[in-house]
């Protein structure tokens, strides 16, 4: 594939790019790995997809995750909706940044996430319980999904009976994309969720319980930490990328754990052996295709290649966790490749790390560790090379359209 065919698939975001994105980000890794792109948004933007670019790129100062400093560019993205609700630590700089992430990380601490074990694996064992074993199933909805939106939703202290219209709405965000036709749905979708969550913050104000969110109001409350705009914003960034993320990346595990029956051995051989094939699945096929938006504060070189000031600029996670100067063999899952965890890019790198790693992998554990365990047999109720991925232009996540296994096939 040619540098200008490959620019002009990953712009295009064609359906076939989507269902298929890994042989453009080779093309581009190996010819232009600093690509500047004209997507369908109509915003310049340049792609970062090799290894050692991307990971200097996530932690580089110059390049900005405050979206108040390229406003224009945001507002024909994303329209006007968004921004209410993105104004929380992942788009946001130090010192901001660092206030910010503090105020989360004190509540949402690994001893927080650790008490949830016996109920993740509860949940899991409900919602198995649920699914029936004889015939096919899609897992996505019936159990990828409502395991880390339940999980979150008990950590954030979200009413059960409200929970399902709260993932719709998420749903509607992930899934419908970010282009101009989008925005209608999107705004709509957004500004629910944005209400929603004004309404439930005011609640725990009144009514304080022992979950995350109350702990979040306490601190705005009695320390001024956190304004109206930031409490709200938090709790959806908490709420939509603490199950929407780990949900995908469940149903990819799946996937690709079924179609290569000899990994998928190797990684049922104990619980050591599982945690390390999440570790290269996050690798492989992780759910979180491209960082989110930054823009250059200043004119930045990479590679040779000039950045201006102003522009936006995404970093191919997808891409550069397949480079094969970092990762031998990198288009072939190896559940025993060494020392995967500690340079994978899935979470990202630098004072952006994703502070929901601890809860991902755990709700990955418990729910992958459970579901072989009781279903040993199971199998994709389709050929592999007929799985659907999702083909909507600009979506936030890489993740299945449906994943039909049967749990049972006896």
């Amino acid at each position: 594939m040619s540098p200008e065919a490959a620019a002009a698939a990953a712009s295009s975001c064609s359906r076939e790019f989507r269902a298929d994105p890994h042989p453009v980000y080779a093309a581009l890794r190996e010819s232009a790995p600093v690509c500047p792109m004209s997507p369908p948004h109509g915003v310049e933007t340049y792609l970062i997809t090799r290894y050692d670019d991307a990971r200097a790129a996530l932690a580089d100062p110059r390049l900005s995750k405050d979206m108040y400093g390229a406003l224009d560019a945001y507002h024909r993205i994303f329209g006007d909706s968004s921004i209410a609700l993105d104004d929380n630590m992942l788009f946001s700089d130090p010192p901001k940044h660092t206030r910010l992430r503090r105020i989360v990380g004190s509540t949402f601490t690994p001893k927080r996430v650790e008490s949830l074990r016996a109920r993740v694996q509860e949940i899991t064992d409900e919602l198995l319980d649920a699914c029936p074993t004889t015939e096919p199933v899609n897992l996505l909805p019936e159990f990828c999904f409502p395991l880390p939106l339940q999980v979150i939703c008990e950590l954030l202290g979200v009413p059960e009976h409200e929970r399902k219209q709260a993932q719709e709405w998420s749903a509607t965000v992930a899934q419908t994309g970010f282009g101009p036709e989008a925005r209608a749905k999107l705004e709509i979708a957004e500004g629910n969720l944005r209400d929603y969550l004004i309404d439930l913050c005011a609640r725990k104000r009144d009514e304080p319980d022992a979950g995350l969110l109350s702990a979040l109001v306490r601190a705005q409350d009695e320390e001024g930490a956190l304004t109206d705009h930031e409490l709200v914003s938090t709790a959806w960034v908490l709420l939509f990328a603490g199950h929407k993320s780990t949900a995908y990346q469940i149903g990819n595990a799946v996937y690709h754990l079924l179609s290569r029956p000899d990994q998928k051995e190797l990684a049922l051989r104990d619980a050591r052996a599982m945690n390390a094939a999440i570790e290269e699945i996050f690798r492989f096929e992780t759910s979180v295709e491209n960082s989110t938006f930054r823009h250059a504060k200043e004119d930045v070189v990479i590679r040779d290649t000039l950045i201006p000031k102003g522009s936006l600029v995404q970093i191919s996670i997808t891409g550069a966790n397949r480079d094969p100067e970092m990762f031998t063999a990198p288009n072939e899952l190896d559940v025993r490749r060494p020392n995967v965890q500690a340079t994978h890019l899935a979470f990202g790198y630098g004072p952006h790390y994703c502070i929901g790693a601890p809860l991902a992998r755990l709700e990955m554990q418990l729910a992958l560790g459970t579901l072989f365990a009781r279903h040993p047999r199971m199998t994709l109720a389709v050929a592999p090379e007929e799985a659907r991925w999702m083909t909507v232009p600009f979506p936030a996540f890489r993740g299945l359209a449906e994943l039909p296994v049967v749990l049972d096939p006896s």
